[in-house]
């Protein structure tokens, strides 16, 4: 739900920047998501540890952003959003600083913590945020923008993670200086945004541990849960097996060729979500779900031909859908919340979403050294398609938006 539209044409203006400014810090946080991804094999290589410590290294995140979000994700609704992104951006740079001298799994383990905990509190916040200053007269636009940037910053950020590795002298100082010193300087210009949450009551009562959709949004929510599963379930398998099945069974030995994997599914989502932004929600939803099924199991032909470019083309049909499905999710529950029930809201779709994104990618991680990386993935890829189908077929049968 936006606010009335009855600002004039300067107050319409003067909400743009602030608009602007949350979303490059929602982009800044995507990136810094998906850059740690292509140095994984490397650390692992230099610290030495096993392929299950590494599946323990990627669930901590999940953990600690999932409990971040069940405790304070409407923090900002009582706080105020100004001082929940600042503080979270302290520790997103904290987090980036330890990464950079990470030399023990210990180390790794709390940067994922810290981070963690982090994106917890700005998935839900910032996101309200983007969309308390949408600019008057553009109704939809935070809606999209929200769907759009973060899959752009997951492009950016596995892509330049994976160049950074073949090309610099000290990629670890290059890629994570460069993100403290970005994060620490949106903890400061953040505050520059009007404040679009006054304090009120409640805050110690929002902080118990709990998933909570506002009640004007269930319907809405419960026609979209499906396809949020089927969606990230779909992110997992590309974010988790990805840059391992193009190592080790597509014969693609640099990173670029790895992180390029998670560039083409995320960069394609994003793409696919402004393009798509004129649809209906009913319509972007059933396109989104039926080419995540379509996308998956073309990727586990490409898998069985032993195809790079053809694991890279089912990525394009993949990453069409995975954006989306997220978009016509956003365009159908954003506009059902008042403005002080935004952090909650966004606070459940992210639980939904990473559990999804999590659960299996940390189940494939503890079971492909055993059963093998090819037959995981098809186990998980098949599951995928299921989830998707289902939805699509779901969305199809109800006639409503």
């Amino acid at each position: 739900m936006t606010v009335a539209a009855d600002a004039t044409a300067p107050a319409v203006r003067s909400r743009t920047p602030g608009f602007v400014l949350a979303l490059g810090a929602l982009l800044a946080m995507m990136v810094g998501a998906s850059a740690p991804s292509p140095f994984y094999p490397v650390l692992e290589r230099e610290i030495g540890f096993s392929p299950a410590t590494l599946t323990t290294i990627f669930a901590v995140y999940a953990v600690a952003l999932l409990l971040t979000l069940l405790v304070t994700g409407s923090l900002s609704d009582h706080l105020g959003r100004r001082p929940v992104i600042s503080a979270a951006f302290v520790l997103l740079a904290l987090s980036m600083l330890v990464f950079w001298h990470a030399d023990s799994v210990a180390l790794l383990v709390l940067a994922r913590v810290v981070q963690g905990v982090a994106s917890g509190l700005l998935l839900s916040s910032l996101t309200a945020a983007v969309v308390d200053l949408e600019p008057e007269g553009r109704p939809g636009l935070a809606a999209t923008f929200n769907s759009v940037v973060p899959l752009a910053g997951l492009a950016v950020g596995a892509l330049v993670g994976g160049a950074v590795i073949d090309g610099a002298d000290s990629p670890m100082a290059a890629v994570f200086g460069a993100l403290t010193a970005v994060y620490v300087v949106f903890a400061l210009a953040l505050w520059l945004l009007p404040e679009t949450s006054p304090r009120h009551d409640g805050l110690l009562r929002s902080l118990r541990p709990r998933v909570g959709v506002p009640p004007s949004a269930r319907p809405a929510f419960a026609r979209s849960a499906p396809a949020l599963f089927a969606g990230w379930a779909t992110g997992g398998l590309y974010l988790s097996l990805g840059a391992p099945i193009v190592a080790q069974e597509l014969g693609g030995a640099n990173h670029l060729e790895q992180g390029l994997v998670v560039t083409t599914l995320t960069g394609v989502g994003a793409l696919s979500c402004f393009l798509a932004r004129d649809r209906t929600s009913r319509q972007i939803t059933l396109y989104g779900t039926t080419a995540l099924a379509v996308g998956t199991a073309l990727t586990l032909v490409a898998l069985a031909l032993g195809s790079y470019w053809g694991f890279i083309a089912a990525a394009i049909v993949a990453g069409s859908g995975f954006g989306t499905s997220f978009l016509g999710i956003m365009r159908s529950i954003t506009p059902t919340v008042a403005p002080d029930e935004r952090g909650e809201l966004f606070a459940s779709v992210f639980v939904v979403s990473y559990l999804a994104f999590g659960i299996p990618a940390v189940v494939a991680g503890v079971v492909a050294p055993h059963l093998g990386l090819a037959t995981t993935t098809y186990a998980y890829g098949g599951l995928v398609v299921v989830l998707s189908g289902a939805a699509a077929l779901l969305r199809k049968l109800r006639s409503t938006d």
